[in-house]
């Protein structure tokens, strides 16, 4: 049996619902001649006779009341196949798979995203934490949060706003080894190195008057993320730098110092990802909360 065209079956349906060639083809919007092409091919490619035919009238053989019987049921679940994708393009719905930083994900996404929920009770999440990029197509993630620079990629993004770098210590570290007071201090400070950044020990700091300074640093340890290298620096292992998210509570509560504030470092994106052009209805959402998330100050 030849592949069979699955257009015809609705060809099919629309000749029996209209009771004859003529009718359909008005129905169907084209000539009585291609809607009987369409049926000659359709039997062929089944290899069984669908309909009875003469000069005044057509019926369906018992083959054909079987099959008319399927291609009924098999259009109506088509039909509620494209209804419920659109609902899912129009209403917030369904299982949120997304993915973030350890980091970022425990400080910012998990609380965003339970208050999320509470507002959109008909959709369900799947937060995975990762501080490698994950392949969104390949693990089938609706969505990441990421954060600093891009990468150029195929993906699509939203930028949700930016978080500061400071450079920090513990009172405990200073007390130990003084506070630095200029840039070149910071060469023979203890460093706490972040493993993942691609120049862990090369920083370059812009002065109140515009100029840059790049000082290298001496390590004495590294972490392969930012929830460890806070929690070093936090225990007076040495200086490093730590994203505002991360630090900001211990700096109002004294576990931590902001070193030379006056020096900046550059702000760091955070960005939603997403595949494809047309995102569905509860990503789009999710990416309106954490903008609201974002923005308002904690």
């Amino acid at each position: 049996m030849a592949e069979v065209n699955l257009n015809r079956l609705s060809v099919f349906v629309a000749l029996v619902r209209a009771g004859s060639f003529t009718a359909a083809a008005e129905v169907l919007g084209m000539t009585k001649a291609m809607v009987s092409q369409h049926i000659a091919r359709l039997e062929a490619e089944l290899g069984v006779t669908l309909l009875s035919r003469s000069t005044r009238r057509m019926t369906l053989t018992e083959a054909g009341s079987t099959f008319h019987a399927a291609c009924l049921r098999i259009l109506a679940e088509a039909e509620a196949a494209i209804a419920q994708v659109g609902r899912g393009q129009e209403k917030p719905s369904g299982t949120l798979r997304l993915t973030a930083t350890g980091d970022y994900g425990t400080a910012v996404v998990a609380p965003a995203l339970a208050d999320f929920l509470h507002l959109h009770p008909e959709i369900q999440a799947d937060l995975v934490l990762d501080d490698h990029m994950s392949d969104l197509i390949a693990e089938r993630f609706d969505m990441a949060i990421r954060m600093g620079w891009l990468r150029d990629s195929n993906l699509r993004s939203a930028r949700l706003g930016s978080f500061r770098q400071l450079m920090v210590a513990s009172p405990a570290y200073l007390a130990r080894r003084g506070t630095p007071r200029v840039i070149t201090d910071l060469a023979s400070h203890d460093w706490v190195a972040l493993a993942l950044l691609a120049t862990p020990l090369r920083w370059t700091f812009t002065a109140p008057d515009g100029s840059r300074r790049t000082v290298r640093m001496r390590p004495v340890a590294q972490a392969n993320n930012v929830t460890a290298t806070h929690a070093l620096v936090l225990h007076g292992g040495g200086v490093s730098v730590l994203p505002d998210y991360l630090v900001t509570d211990d700096i109002r509560d004294g576990r931590l110092v902001v070193l030379m504030a006056q020096y900046s470092l550059p702000d760091c994106g955070i960005y939603a990802v997403y595949p494809g052009r047309q995102p569905p209805a509860k990503v789009r959402a999710f990416i309106d909360h954490m903008r609201a998330t974002v923005a308002t100050p904690a």
